[in-house]
C-alpha cells in the first residue's frame, strides 16, 4: 500500500505517456494504479505461449473505429511484420502505461515494417473508451470469447478473483506467419521486453 501513495504522489505532478491528465482523469488512473497493486502483483505457473518458429494461429477479431466495428485478421498484414501483445485489461496501470508507452514509439515499429495489435477480452466499445481516454492509436482487438488467448496459450486464470483474462503476452510474427519471438511475462504488473521485441523485429 505504500508504494501506492509514492504513485500516488508522482501521479498527481507528472505527465502519463500519452499525454497531461487531468485532474478526473488522474483519479481514474490513480484507482487503476492502486487496484494493480493491491490485487495484480500476484505471480502464478505459467503455461509457455507458442513457441517461436510456429506458424502463429489467425484471428479475426473485432475493433471498434469512429466508422464502427471492422475486423481485424492477422493475416492482413499487407506484407508487414505483426507485433501482438496480449494485455490483461482496458482501464488497469500496467495496461495503461504499457499502450501509452508503445503508442509514444509507434514510428520506431513503423521504421521495422511492423503494425501493432493489442488483444484483450474487452469488449471492443470498453478498448474504444480506453483508447480514447488515454490516445492511444494502437489497433486494439477484443477476443471477449478467449479464444484466440487460448489459441495462442497465454490464459491467465482468475485475474484478481475476477475471471480468466489474457496474460500479458508479446510475439513478433512475420509477414510469412511464423513467430519470430514469444515471451509471456511472470505477472501482469510486468512488461515484456521491447528491446528484444525490437531486435526480433530487425533481425
Amino acid at each position: 500500500m505504500q508504494n501506492a501513495f509514492v504513485k500516488i504522489t508522482g501521479l498527481l505532478s507528472v505527465k502519463t505517456g500519452c499525454d497531461s491528465i487531468q485532474p478526473i482523469g488522474k483519479l481514474i488512473v490513480l484507482f487503476a494504479i492502486i487496484v494493480a497493486d493491491l490485487l495484480f502483483t500476484r505471480s502464478i505457473t505459467l503455461t509457455m505461449p507458442i513457441a517461436v518458429g510456429s506458424t502463429a494461429p489467425d484471428f479475426s477479431l473485432k475493433s471498434k473505429t469512429a466508422d464502427g466495428l471492422v475486423d481485424v485478421k492477422l493475416s492482413d498484414n499487407g506484407g508487414k511484420a505483426t507485433v501482438v501483445l496480449f494485455f490483461p485489461l482496458a482501464f488497469t496501470g500496467t495496461c495503461t502505461q504499457e499502450f501509452c508507452d508503445v503508442t509514444a514509439g509507434l514510428s520506431a515499429y513503423d521504421a521495422l515494417n511492423a503494425r501493432v495489435v493489442g488483444i484483450s477480452v474487452d469488449s471492443p466499445f470498453a478498448q474504444e473508451a480506453w483508447a480514447k481516454a488515454n490516445n492511444i492509436s494502437i489497433t486494439l482487438a477484443s477476443d471477449l470469447n478467449k479464444e484466440t488467448t487460448k489459441a495462442y496459450d497465454v490464459v491467465f486464470p482468475m485475474l484478481a478473483g475476477v475471471g480468466d483474462t489474457s496474460a500479458r503476452a508479446a510475439f513478433v510474427v512475420g509477414a510469412d506467419g511464423v513467430v519470430k519471438y514469444a515471451e509471456q511475462t511472470p505477472a501482469p504488473t510486468n512488461l515484456p521486453n521491447f528491446d528484444a521485441i525490437k531486435a526480433a523485429l530487425a533481425s
